[in-house]
């Protein structure tokens, strides 16, 4: 053997030392890591048909191993390294020659682009990423940030180390709206850092906390990181567990493990938000406990003179705080008693299959075996009386057709029970009360006339709603009963928004808060998948940039503010009318809603298409277009060069090698935490794309291979990998900072302030990992 080390041993050190090199050359990585693969396998395959790549293999046909496995080892956990003495032989790393492993290789990188680039299941999640990075450059364009970072510093600029807490509120809202790590860092840097260092702030205090900020949407959703690193563990999720099953002696995952081997990208938005939250207060107590205990580093900074009306505090704690709590406690506890529910009636033409029992019980001893070593003797013993019980009342309930007397029975009981006010306009006619009274504490002083009448009309929907609308009622006669109360009510709005548009901190959050919220909200909330989210997400974008483009040039944007209630309405008459006019017998009012949805449809597509001309007119489309191009290729070319750099590892053996070293040991929670240091330190010199592309696929049959929650493993390589942009040598923030810095800040001004965040990291990482609640939490609360 050469140097005394294996043959494996040695192609993985080269296929290293080929990566690094390429990525050293200044190359561009997205096609340095695809040329390290042809010429790694170039060496490789040289030294291995010189006879220097040898390999010892265990002897699967000796005596000795053929009684480990008569003993009821797993043959996939038999090893040299959990076995040292076991027999073994020497073989070439390139089993039939590397003209057979090129062959294959080949073949190999076909069926993976189809699968995972070209037309594989994950391309339609993969489409997320182009949406995301076009709502990103969008908003990042429209100077979003710029008013952010100006409006937060009035805010919390009176604390000590106001200043760098503003900037973390900041990068917490950008990671939500635009996840474009590099933007934020540099538009963050050429912003703040010259402000901060003005106003006495310490560099490495400055550096250090724009660079970690800028860094969070790495993890806060949308994030690109998640859409990426999900569809991946997704599909070695479900391989993994369906081996596991097999190993088992259980025929699948399902079976085995009483639930569907499934983790959606949606999924880990729910689950990564409350960890990007922490991290982000996290950052924010460092600064604040650095200012108290360094007041000359980061003092707090006096605020020029807001805009608006002073508010008294009686006021504000009345109209911000009381009265909004009162209202949503008041629709809350309606719910709880029964008088805001849901108003549906709707009875299906067929009934419910019977329940089944929590666990298969009809399966193998050694199923059944390995089913009580997972769940326990309590679980099985439940699901074996569930399933006698099931059988003792006629076995399992297959569903059937209802006739109409059994429909209309089933009706007329929902009908009975409904509860009096729709829970639809419930929320609805809510939220513009807080609108109302929200505008009324931001300017007392106002005329209160208009919000009056607006608090009215929501009185009258909410009693219209109790008195004259049922159940049975049609949408087209819902519509005209709370037509005069939705009126009054939008008037005091309108009279609303005038007033709220006073208020900075309003104006300058409320517009991307709701693009954030449309966005999120129907990830986190079950109602679609995360690419039409994005694409929500990359039009609403679009739209408010125009908008703030149209306000620069002193015109009206009024074509895209109809534009969006265009939108909602749509929405809104989608949801609330059978829109299907040519099946069957088609009521008036079903023409009267296609005609208004299908105008508002044709109204939206030309605001969109006139946002569109007003960004190109202006200049700024064709740059958005062109970066977004740019990040997006870039990532789909180091897919396709990862996936190329994956090939040469497995066809000499060294993925095999690595799952086998993983699994010589004996608890999971140990290999996942070598997997964990591996990741942290590979980040000092890859970037997080090489990392999900390159690592991932060879350590995650391991780690996504046994007991532990995918959710959660998912979260925390992602965390992880956010460290990547902040360790030096090649942490990208770094570098974007250096890049807009002023000459006063040096390198090591950034390296030295980086330091306490990385270590912040660490702090979020093992806070995640003595309470993975935090992780799971809301996707347990939240339907998928």
């Amino acid at each position: 053997m050469l140097f005394g080390l294996d043959g494996v041993e040695l192609g993985l050190i080269i296929v290293f030392l080929c990566l690094f090199g390429g990525i050293l050359s200044g190359f561009p990585v997205a096609f340095a890591i695809g040329g390290a693969a042809v010429i790694s396998f170039g060496i490789i395959a040289a030294l291995d048909s010189a006879g220097l790549l040898v390999h010892q293999a265990v002897d699967e046909t000796s005596q000795a191993y053929r009684d480990l496995v008569n003993s009821g080892v797993n043959p996939l956990d038999i090893s040299k390294f959990r076995f040292p003495d076991l027999p073994r032989y020497a073989e070439p790393v390139f089993q039939g020659g590397w003209e057979l492993a090129l062959d294959r290789n080949i073949s190999f990188i076909v069926n993976r682009m189809n699968e995972r680039v070209f037309a594989g299941q994950s391309i339609e999640t993969l489409l997320a990423v182009l949406m995301f990075v076009l709502m990103g450059i969008t908003l990042e364009r429209s100077k979003i940030a710029n008013d952010l970072l100006t409006t937060m510093a009035r805010v919390f600029g009176p604390l000590p180390g106001g200043l760098a807490v503003s900037v973390v509120v900041v990068g917490a809202f950008l990671a939500a709206s635009t996840g474009i790590v590099g933007a934020t860092v540099v538009t963050m840097g050429l912003l703040s850092l010259p402000t901060m260092l003005r106003n006495g702030y310490s560099p490495e205090l400055s550096t250090g906390v724009i660079a970690a900020s800028g860094t969070l949407g790495q993890i806060i959703p949308p994030s690109i990181v998640i859409v990426l690193l999900g569809t991946l563990a997704g599909d070695i999720y479900s391989t993994a567990q369906e081996t596991r099953a097999v190993a088992a002696g259980c025929s699948d995952a399902l079976t085995y493990l009483g639930e569907a081997a499934v983790v959606s990208v949606g999924t880990l938005f729910q689950a990564a938000l409350l960890p990007g939250i922490l991290l982000a207060g996290l950052y924010a107590a460092y600064a604040l406990g650095y200012a108290v205990l360094n007041p000359r580093k980061a003092p707090p900074v006096l605020s020029e003179e807001a805009t608006g009306e002073v508010v008294t505090r009686n006021e504000a704690l009345t109209w911000f705080l009381a009265v909004p709590a009162a209202l949503i406690a008041a629709v809350v506890l309606s719910g709880a008693v029964g008088l805001v529910g849901s108003q549906d009636v709707t009875v299906a033409r067929y009934s419910e299959a019977g329940d089944t029992a929590s666990l298969r019980t009809n399966v193998s001893p050694q199923c059944q075996e390995s089913m009580i070593e997972l769940h326990g003797q309590l679980a099985w013993d439940r699901a074996v009386a569930e399933q006698e019980a099931i059988q003792e009342a006629g076995g399992f309930a297959e569903s059937e057709e209802l006739t109409d007397e059994q429909v209309a029975a089933a009706q007329a009981e929902k009908i009975a029970t409904r509860a009096p006010i729709g829970t639809g306009i419930a929320v609805a006619f809510l939220l513009l009360a807080l609108v109302l009274t929200t505008a009324r504490g931001v300017s007392p002083s106002a005329e209160p006339r208009p919000l009056i009448v607006g608090a009215v009309g929501v009185a009258l929907a909410l009693l219209f709603d109790l008195l004259f609308i049922a159940p049975t009622t049609t949408p087209g006669t819902t519509v005209l009963i709370l037509a005069i109360p939705t009126l009054l009510a939008l008037y005091g709005c309108r009279y609303a928004a005038g007033l709220l548009g006073q208020n900075d901190l309003l104006r300058v959050v409320f517009p991307p808060l709701v693009l954030i919220v449309a966005v999120l909200g129907s990830i986190l909330g079950g109602i679609t998948n995360p690419t039409p989210a994005a694409a929500l997400g990359a039009g609403g974008a679009i739209m408010l940039a125009a908008y703030r483009k149209r306000q620069d040039q002193g015109r009206s944007g009024n074509i895209i503010l109809y534009t969006a209630f265009a939108i909602v309405i749509m929405l809104l008459v989608g949801v609330n009318f059978d829109l299907r006019v040519a099946s069957g017998e088609t009521t008036f009012q079903q023409w009267v809603a296609f005609i208004v949805a299908q105008a508002s449809y044709l109204f939206a597509i030309f605001g969109i298409l006139y946002s569109c001309w007003v960004l190109f007119a202006s200049g700024v489309l064709k740059p958005i277009v062109r970066e977004t191009a740019k990040v997006t290729s870039m990532v789909f070319t180091i897919l396709i060069g990862s996936q190329l750099l994956n090939l040469v590892v497995i066809s000499f053996g060294g993925e095999e090698y690595i799952q086998s070293f993983l699994r010589s040991f004996d608890r999971e929670w140990v290999v996942f935490l070598i997997v964990m240091l591996v990741l942290f330190i590979l980040g000092f010199v890859l970037d997080f794309l090489e990392i999900i592309y390159i690592v991932i696929p060879i350590v995650g049959p391991v780690i996504y291979g046994g007991t532990m929650d995918p959710k959660w493993v998912t979260i925390m390589i992602a965390v992880n990998l956010q460290t990547s942009f902040l360790t030096p040598p090649f942490g990208f923030a770094l570098f974007y900072l250096r890049g807009v810095a002023p000459p006063s800040v040096t390198t090591g001004h950034i390296y030295r302030g980086i330091i306490p965040f990385v270590l912040i990291q660490v702090l979020g990482l093992a806070l995640l990992w003595f309470v993975p609640g935090v992780v799971t939490i809301i996707p347990d609360l939240m339907p998928n």
